[in-house]
Parts: C-alpha cells; sequence; structure tokens
C-alpha cells in the first residue's frame, strides 16, 4: 500500500486527508484490491454474521461480541451492536465500553474504525473509510481511519467521510454529511456539517 497526499478532487470545506492506496489485484477496471484469501475471509464473516448473529435479540449482545471479536475485532469492555448493523471488516474494528452500533448503521471498515467509550453511531449513520482515486482511471481504492471519540454522537443516517475525526462529546445531527473533523463538544448539522 502506497500512502498519497490527496483524493484528486475537492469538496467544499474537505479536510486535507492521508489516504492509504489499495492496489488492484487484477488488471481490469474496478478490479478487487483483495486477495483471494482475504475475500474468502470476508465472505465467510458475512456467512457467520447472517447465519449466527442477524436473527438474534437484544439481549444477545455478548454473544454478537464474542463473534466480533472471533473475526478479529478488538473490544474493550461492554459495547453494543445492534443485530442489524452492517460491519464491513470486523478485523478494523475497535469498539470500547459502552459504545452502540445502532439499527442498521454500517461501519465500511476498509481502515480502522474506533468507537471510543460512551460514543453512539445512531441508526442508519454510515461511518465509510474508503472512496476511489477519481483522478486515476483504474479508480483505485483509497481509505482513511475514522475516530469517533468518548461521548460523541453520529445522529441518524448521518454520513462520515474517510479520515474524519469526531471529539469528545460532539454531536453530530441526523441526516449530515461529516467532511472535516468535529472537534470536542462541538454540535454540527447539514450537508456540509458545520
Amino acid at each position: 500500500m502506497v500512502p498519497i497526499a490527496r483524493l484528486g478532487i475537492t469538496l467544499g470545506g474537505m479536510a486535507e486527508v492521508r489516504y492509504t492506496q489499495h492496489p488492484s489485484t487484477g488488471t481490469s477496471l474496478g478490479a478487487s484490491p483483495w486477495t483471494v484469501a482475504t475475500r474468502a475471509r470476508l465472505l465467510l464473516w458475512e456467512y457467520s454474521w447472517i447465519l449466527l448473529c442477524s436473527w438474534t435479540p437484544k439481549p444477545a449482545n455478548p454473544w454478537r461480541l464474542l463473534i466480533l471479536r472471533a473475526f478479529g475485532a478488538r473490544i474493550k469492555g461492554r459495547p453494543f451492536v445492534h443485530q442489524r448493523a452492517r460491519i464491513q471488516i470486523p478485523w478494523n474494528v475497535e469498539l470500547h465500553n459502552r459504545a452502540c452500533v445502532g439499527d442498521r448503521s454500517n461501519l465500511y471498515s476498509v481502515e480502522r474504525i474506533l468507537l471510543d467509550e460512551d460514543s453512539v453511531v445512531a441508526q442508519e449513520a454510515y461511518l465509510c473509510t474508503a472512496t476511489h482515486d477519481f483522478g486515476d482511471a483504474n479508480l483505485p481504492l483509497l481509505s482513511a481511519p475514522i475516530e469517533v471519540h468518548s461521548g460523541a454522537f453520529i445522529g441518524a443516517r448521518a454520513f462520515v467521510l474517510p479520515g474524519i475525526t469526531i471529539g469528545e462529546r460532539a454531536v453530530v445531527g441526523a441526516c449530515s454529511v461529516v467532511t472535516r473533523d468535529v472537534g470536542a463538544g462541538a454540535r454540527v448539522r447539514g450537508n456540509p456539517a458545520g
């Protein structure tokens, strides 16, 4: 993986982000950046979550945490993960005590996602650690980590772009698009959130 400085496009108010470029394993446009072994592991994860967790009731959270740990998620204390949450790559996720991953929220964890203690990702929110380099004809996958610090709240259907840090006790309003870091205690909303 080769670090690069920018995506090559500028969105209004988007922060400078250092991305990791994931070279493709094939020569065709849109070829997967994942090896066959990684794709097999991802497939095993997908079916394991569907068969072992997606149907479980809320009180079965310890069971879901056990399955996440078995697939490499770093879990400290007792976070809550809703049975209908979607976690793309669990070995890139770190959940701390009383962090909450809500109903139908999506952790697209191509890169590391940290949910610190008491942080909340509300229903249908989307934390997206990856995008593509649209300046390159091969559209290579680019990724950058997301950190959500203690006591932060990400509202329903909010979208958080790669490389963003949400500070302690910050609040991101429902349906917001977060294009730059949110400082500790800040309250942001809108598109782009500000």
